[in-house]
C-alpha cells in the first residue's frame, strides 16, 4: 500500500473478502500508514504463530474474530472479539491462533515521553 496521507479521511472495506483466512498461514494487509500511525489487519488460520517479538512503538492490537493466546509481560491471556491489548514500545510479546482468527495492529508513531 502506498503512503496515506494525513490530510485526507479514508476508507477500507471489505478486509474480509480481500484478507481470507488461508489454510495453514498467517496473512496481512496494512490499511493506513503514514508519520503519525500504522494500521494492520492479520488474518491467522488455527495454529499460526507469530513467535516472541517486539516492535519499537507502542502498539495496540484489538481482536476481531476468533480467539487467540497472547503472551505478554510473562502473562498469558486468551483473547476473543472485542478484546484489547496496549503493548508499550519494545515490549516482548507472542501470540497463537486457537481457532481461525482475524486481529488489528495499530502502531503509534510518537516521539517519547
Amino acid at each position: 500500500m502506498a503512503r496515506t496521507p494525513t490530510d485526507r479521511s479514508l476508507v477500507v472495506s471489505g478486509l474480509a473478502e480481500a484478507l481470507p483466512i488461508s489454510t495453514a498461514a498467517t496473512t496481512s494487509r496494512s490499511l493506513v500508514d503514514n508519520d503519525h500511525v500504522r494500521v494492520v489487519t492479520f488474518a491467522f488460520d488455527t495454529g499460526e504463530q507469530l513467535t516472541e517479538h517486539t516492535a519499537a512503538m507502542p502498539v495496540v492490537v484489538q481482536m476481531i474474530a476468533g480467539t487467540v493466546r497472547f503472551e505478554v509481560i510473562g502473562e498469558t491471556h486468551d483473547l476473543g472479539p472485542g478484546d484489547c491489548v496496549y503493548l508499550a514500545a519494545k515490549e516482548p510479546h507472542s501470540l497463537e491462533a486457537l481457532e481461525p482468527s482475524r486481529l488489528s495492529l495499530v502502531m503509534l508513531r510518537v516521539g517519547g515521553d
